[in-house]
């Protein structure tokens, strides 16, 4: 956790850097890809495609994944103790992966559906517009793009998107409302770091669902103190997505585009 008030503020001003940061590389590692592959004028198509190629998801992942993880590491090494995994509460153990892995299993499955269950009434084909950025993420893929897809999502996306969002956010969020008690404290800096969680996806439909998911994750990793639990929470929530959608199954969201 941030020493300071200031540390954390510089925390929460490199993690947004970092996210402007990943989403310019997204669409720069697109781009050179592109290029090669002689469709650099198509660039913009393909990735508002609802089914785009594998190549541009991948891309898009890696230069995501270069932003974050530069402002963790940049922010561990300049406000913190220079050791990420310490600064970040990156550490595992055997039961987070039982615990967290049901936890986010029954978001999907459960918490999920009784979230929408209201707006069910009230938005037409909630079911398909709540898939669609799970399917530009994976809708399109078979055999061994889909099972390198799946596995980004499921075992790289959550630890990238974790020490993020549950690490360097939450924990910035928590130094800075400390002072509103040990109670109010911890709530305020849960309920910010779920919205923004949310609000960083940019699917306005599924920021209710995303922002309590993301709240779900910093209980995990706000009472255990790692992020062992939500990095599993965050796995299993993806994985279900995915095997869902293999069986052609409406109404997942959560995946990160």
């Amino acid at each position: 956790m941030p020493a300071s008030g200031r540390d954390a503020a510089a925390w929460l001003f490199l993690g947004l850097v970092g996210f402007a940061v990943g989403q310019l590389l997204a669409l720069l590692f697109v781009s050179v890809v592109a290029a090669a592959l002689g469709e650099l004028g198509r660039v913009a198509a393909l990735t508002a495609a609802a089914e785009p190629p594998g190549w541009v998801v991948v891309a898009e992942l890696l230069g995501l994944w270069v932003g974050f993880l530069g402002a963790v590491v940049v922010a561990s090494r300049t406000r913190g103790t220079g050791r990420v995994a310490r600064d970040m509460g990156l550490a595992i153990r055997p039961a987070d992966l039982v615990v967290g892995g049901a936890i986010g299993a029954a978001c999907q499955l459960v918490l999920i559906p009784v979230l929408y269950l209201p707006l069910r009434a009230l938005i037409p084909h909630l079911d398909r517009r709540l898939s669609t950025p799970a399917k530009h993420l994976t809708g399109g893929f078979h055999g061994p793009e889909l099972a390198l897809i799946g596995f980004l999502t499921v075992a790289v996306v959550p630890v990238v998107e974790e020490l993020l969002f549950r690490g360097l956010v939450l924990r910035a969020l928590l130094r800075l409302a400390a002072p509103a008690g040990r109670v109010l404290g911890p709530a305020l800096a849960v309920v910010g770091t779920g919205i923004l969680f949310g609000l960083a996806h940019a699917e306005p439909l599924e920021l209710l669902g995303l922002a309590v998911l993301g709240m779900v994750l910093a209980v995990l990793a706000w009472r255990t103190g790692r992020l062992g639990p939500s990095m599993a929470a965050h796995g299993a929530f993806n994985l279900v997505a995915i095997v869902t959608l293999a069986f052609g199954t409406a109404g997942v969201p959560g995946l990160w585009r």
